[in-house]
């Protein structure tokens, strides 16, 4: 059996500083995709380990409507309690802060002409 003749595989200097030329990109391309991964990766984390804020546990209180409301609906969302009613052949939603039960706002609704 001969032995392989390692001179055929030497490679001349030009092709060899592309040969590491061609590393150090497959390297640097590598960690850069890398570093992208666990960004991608540790904002998935972030948000399941944070969670997210939900209303109190408790909610008791008492919120004063227009006199003649007729609540349609009442929703938590965020820090506001969006009520929905019915008043004098109009629809409205009334917003209160959650804590305080503050009025925030009302919002009508009519149909167009």
């Amino acid at each position: 059996m001969t032995s392989p003749d390692t001179d055929d595989d030497k490679l001349d200097p030009a092709a060899e500083r592309v040969l590491r030329r061609m590393r150090r990109f497959a390297a640097f391309s590598g960690l850069i995709m890398l570093l992208g991964f666990l960004a991608v990766f540790g904002a998935i984390a972030y948000k399941l380990m944070s969670g997210r804020k939900s209303a109190p546990a408790e909610i008791a209180g008492t919120i004063q409507l227009p006199k003649g409301a007729d609540v349609r609906s009442a929703v938590v969302s965020g820090d506001l309690i969006a009520v929905t009613v019915a008043r004098e052949g109009r629809v409205e939603t009334h917003f209160f802060d959650l804590d305080t039960r503050a009025p925030r706002g009302v919002l009508g609704f009519a149909s167009a002409p």
